[in-house]
């Protein structure tokens, strides 16, 4: 099982390296450098991307209704959202430091970078800066909970996880009694990985 583990985040790693290659291509192909931080467009793109704005007006002209009457439930999000946001900034960094677990750098996965489109209408990078925050939020709520439990259960499932989170295969097997009562501090306090990788830099291609 180690082995088959060790395999899995071989490939991992392999892949993101393909996808780094399929992102330096994209940036090629749409004209697009870094700088600061920022993705920025040569401007005779930038010109071709206002030529195909759908002026606001129209957006919402040719909005099907039930999709207008119903953005107000989506909207209100927001407020469950913001508190979440604010609970996980309170308990990563009351409880994190002294659970001995590295924090999670909000910055790394709530990223708005899409509401500079210039093809985008006003409505329309308000809901990309909106989607933008809310999968962002789950996805840091995400890594925020797979730290915590391994600090608290680091024991796999029986059944089979459809999406297993990034720390899942650090976790003890279900029912491996004798490894969990031998090296349960051990695992628990397994964050190295965490600790001796550099920080994001802020214009990767992630970058805000």
């Amino acid at each position: 099982m180690a082995q088959i583990q060790e395999d899995l985040s071989e490939r991992i790693r392999t892949l993101e390296k393909e996808l780094h290659s399929a992102l330096a291509e994209k940036e090629r192909a749409f004209r697009y450098r870094w700088d600061q931080g920022k993705a920025r467009f040569e401007k005779d793109v930038l010109y071709e991307h206002h030529k195909l704005k759908t002026w606001l007006p129209s957006y919402i002209v040719h909005s099907r209704w039930l999709v207008t009457i119903t953005a107000p439930m989506l909207y209100l999000g927001i407020i469950p959202f913001c508190v979440l946001d604010l609970f996980l900034v309170i308990y990563q960094g009351v409880c994190f430091p002294i659970y001995g677990i590295p924090k999670v750098r909000r910055e790394e996965y709530i990223i708005f970078d899409r509401g500079r489109l210039k093809y985008l209408n006003l409505l329309e990078r308000l809901n990309c800066m909106y989607c933008s925050y809310a999968n962002g939020l789950s996805t840091w709520l995400n890594e925020i909970a797979a730290r915590t439990e391994q600090h608290w259960c680091p024991i796999k499932h029986a059944h089979r996880m459809r999406a297993p989170h990034s720390r899942y295969a650090r976790f003890f097997d279900y029912g491996d009694a004798a490894q969990y009562s031998q090296k349960i501090e051990t695992v628990r306090n397994d964050f190295a990985d965490l600790r001796n990788s550099a920080p994001a830099q802020p214009d990767s291609r992630n970058g805000l």
